[in-house]
Order: C-alpha cells, then sequence, then structure tokens
C-alpha cells in the first residue's frame, strides 16, 4: 500500500478526528472527522481520546489482535507526515474499527463516556431499526472539505423503503380507507392496489407487472433474469416480483414516483378532502401526465396469475440447471482435493516403498 503524504501533523490531525462532548438534550454526541471513509488515529491520539497512556493503548491493541477481534493488517494503515521539525516520519494510523474495540476495553472516564454514546446509538437501532446523527444530516459538510455528503444516499434508501411492496400497499389501504364510499374489503384493495400497481411500472417501463415478469424470466439467464431478490441466492418467491426484474435506473425512477404520489395521496387524506374510491385511478392518472409519465391504456395483455405460472416454470428449469452446476463443480472440488491429497502423501519424507510380498516354495497354492 502507497504511503500518504501530509505536509504537517495537523492537516492530518484534521483528516482524523474524534470528539466526545455532552450535547444540548444531555446526551453524549461523539464527532468525527473522517480520511478515506473512515477514521484514522495514531495510538497517541487514540491515548488523549480515552485519557489513557500509550502503553495501554498498546497493550489493548495487542489482545485485540490475538483475540482475532480484528486483523491487524486490515486495521493499520502507514501515512508519512512531516512533523514540525521538519523531519518525514512514516506512522501507524488505526481504523475506526480498532478505535472502537479499544473504547470498549479502556477503563477510563472517556472511554466510559464512549461507551455510553455507542449504547445510546445501538439502543435507538435495535428498537427503531435506524439511528440518525440529525445534526450532522441537517449542516452539511463545508466544500472542499473532503468530507463526504450522506444526505443523497438517506434520501434514496428512505425512498427504497417507501417504495417497498408490503410498505406501500399499508399506506395505500390506510389512504384508501378515507374514501368516502370505501367498504371493507381485502380484494377490493387488493384489486385497487395492483391496478395502482401496474399504473406505476408502466410509467417506468412501459409494461405492467405481470409483463414485465411474463417477458423477462428466462431460465437461461444469470439468476433467471432478476436484478435484486432477497438473501443470498433466487428463491421461488422472488419471481413473482415485478420490482426484482428492473435495473437500477428502472428502480430508481419507480422510488421516486412512487415517493411522489404517496406524498400527494397523503396530502389529500390529510386535508380530509372528500375522494371516492373511483377517484383515486384518475387522480393517479393525472399525477403521472403532470409528470411527463407514460399512461396505461387498459388492463394489459397479462394476469398476474398467467405471469406467476410462466415465473414458476422458468424457475424450476433455473432451479434444475443450478443445481446441476452445483454438483459439477462440487466434483471437480473433490477431484482436486482427491489430487492435492496424494500429491501430499508422494512427498512425505521417510515414505517407504510397499511391495506385494512373493510366495515362498513353501506355501502352499
Amino acid at each position: 500500500m502507497a504511503d500518504h503524504e501530509y505536509t504537517s501533523l495537523s492537516d492530518l490531525h484534521m483528516a482524523g478526528e474524534l470528539v466526545i462532548y455532552p450535547g444540548k438534550d444531555g446526551r453524549l454526541r461523539v464527532e468525527a472527522r473522517l480520511y478515506d471513509e473512515s477514521l484514522w488515529l495514531t495510538q497517541k491520539q487514540m491515548a488523549e481520546l480515552f485519557g489513557v497512556t500509550v502503553p495501554t493503548i498498546n497493550e489493548h491493541l495487542k489482545n485485540i489482535f490475538q483475540d482475532n477481534e480484528l486483523q491487524e493488517e486490515a486495521v493499520i494503515r502507514k501515512f508519512r507526515i512531516t512533523a514540525s521539525d521538519g523531519k518525514r516520519y512514516l506512522t501507524g494510523f488505526y481504523h475506526l474499527d480498532a478505535i472502537i474495540s479499544v473504547g470498549y476495553r479502556v477503563n477510563s472516564v472517556h472511554a466510559t463516556q464512549f461507551r455510553q454514546w455507542a449504547t445510546q446509538v445501538l439502543r435507538e437501532y435495535i428498537v427503531k431499526g435506524f439511528a440518525m446523527d440529525d445534526e450532522r444530516l441537517k449542516n452539511p459538510p463545508v466544500a472542499g472539505s473532503g468530507v463526504p455528503d450522506r444526505f443523497d444516499e438517506l434520501l434514496e434508501r428512505i425512498r427504497d423503503i417507501r417504495a417497498s411492496e408490503r410498505r406501500m400497499y399499508l399506506r395505500v389501504r390506510e389512504i384508501f380507507t378515507l374514501a368516502a364510499d370505501y367498504q371493507p374489503s381485502l380484494r377490493e384493495t387488493t384489486r385497487f392496489f395492483q391496478t395502482m400497481q401496474n399504473k406505476l411500472h408502466f410509467a417506468v417501463a412501459g409494461m405492467t407487472a405481470p409483463e414485465i415478469i411474463a417477458r423477462r424470466i428466462n431460465h437461461l439467464m444469470p439468476n433467471a433474469g432478476l436484478t435484486s431478490w432477497a438473501g443470498d441466492d433466487v428463491r421461488k418467491r422472488d419471481v413473482t416480483v415485478a420490482k426484482n426484474y428492473l435495473s437500477e435506473n428502472e428502480i430508481r425512477e419507480l422510488n421516486r414516483i412512487i415517493t411522489m404520489w404517496l406524498d400527494f395521496a397523503e396530502d389529500q387524506a390529510e386535508r380530509r378532502k372528500q375522494v371516492f374510491m373511483a377517484d383515486w385511478q384518475q387522480k393517479l392518472d393525472d399525477f403521472l401526465k403532470f409528470n411527463d409519465r407514460q399512461i396505461l391504456p387498459d388492463a394489459g395483455k397479462r394476469t398476474r396469475k398467467q405471469a406467476d405460472a410462466i415465473a414458476y416454470a422458468e424457475f424450476e428449469k433455473f432451479a434444475e440447471r443450478r443445481r446441476e452446476e452445483k454438483e459439477a463443480l462440487g466434483a471437480i472440488e473433490n477431484i482436486r482435493e482427491l489430487e492435492s491429497t496424494a500429491r501430499m502423501l508422494e512427498s512425505k519424507p521417510g515414505k517407504a516403498k510397499v511391495d506385494t510380498p512373493s510366495k515362498s516354495e513353501g506355501d502352499a497354492e
């Protein structure tokens, strides 16, 4: 790995800095100045951060590596710096993962504060499913500081979550119940959701959800033509989700449209606008037309039942081909392992040659 040049130690310190302090609400806060997508501190800087000596930090790092909690080569980077005496030194800096691990082992007031803050964040993540630094997101980094702004990434992830089929179905059902002529019926709600889903998919891909599934699944293609799925491998449940076949650009477009549509529908609902069930389809068409999107003219050329049947049939062919490929690969690996074992035995020192004993004259036939 190449050395990293800095003109002074203070410049490097600005590229890697961690501050622990109590916020206005009394909760502890941690601010980090990142370099290359992480935080890098020397043992001396860690000692200052946690209020202990350098030998203490060194001892904890040794234990961390001995316990295989972290791999030493993965969390250390050498930076070449020019110190105040004008000389250049190659100095070891430790990754954020190592800093966190040390913080959980050190016994000091500052380390205790760090653990209290980390517990706050972890508790919020476990209870709510997310944890955010509101102040950091409200105040973007200064231009030219080299600190990445994650706000757009956050928005895109939120759009993706809101556009997920289960989440969208729940929101649509809630909005649907506010219709003036709403009658509780799972069948009616499901039909409306499918109609809305088809209109949104057509606006992006020029096909309804069933048409996307029927046209894009192919057992001969990698992953049967899917671009995304739950888990490590494509499963039967994945092949009947139209969104799983969309390209990255199509997914971004779909997420944006769904987010805008839900915002519009929620605004209508919160203002207690009297809307009848039949009105929602026209409102969606008007919304798509306003955004210069394609409008679905009919119910489409495929039904959900037809698309699911095609998807399941193609998946069975794909699954069979995948099994055959895995079995063939396993057979090759077994042969290689046997060959490797044979070579090891042949090269073993002091291996005696075993001869078949010959019969003596007195041996019986």
